[in-house]
């Protein structure tokens, strides 16, 4: 297991939880934008917005890994799911269990919640975290559609 503290981010955790969502955005080719890392922050600080966050902090209580995620109503089932929407690592820390730790931790909001199933998406290419994923459950049948509004 990593050997990080997984916890709620805090407001002297901006600029290591900045530099994360910022390198996440670029893995994804998202151009980086200082007003959608502004928004996301004030979402995940915000007790009555849907986003919630944790973050994954080494020794020195710096973060090092990042997931942001929230309770979703699934119609077929009458319940609630939790959506995993954003899971990043330092790149220097990849492969030690620092996404293992956060998907774990993940579960057990899910757990506490009494939400029915954790859900996530990642792209086809996405392999490295694809062998984290795959551990817990084979890839879903489903494909995403996506339409932009405007």
């Amino acid at each position: 297991m990593a050997d990080v503290t997984i916890r709620a981010p805090e407001a002297r955790d901006l600029e290591a939880w900045s530099e994360l969502f910022r390198g996440y955005m670029a893995f994804y080719k998202v151009p980086e934008n200082a007003t959608t890392v502004a928004e996301v922050w004030s979402w995940i600080h915000d007790p009555n917005h849907v986003m919630q966050a944790l973050v994954a902090v080494d020794a020195e209580d710096r973060p090092v890994g990042l997931a942001h995620f929230h309770a979703m109503p699934r119609s077929l089932g009458g319940n609630t799911v939790c959506y995993l929407s954003d899971l990043f690592t330092d790149p220097a820390r990849r492969g030690g269990g620092v996404g293992r730790a956060l998907i774990d931790a993940v579960l057990a909001r899910c757990r506490r919640e009494g939400w029915a199933n954790l859900r996530w998406l990642t792209q086809e290419f996405n392999y490295d975290a694809r062998r984290l994923y795959d551990s817990y459950a084979g890839k879903s049948d489903f494909i995403l559609y996506a339409l932009p509004v405007d």
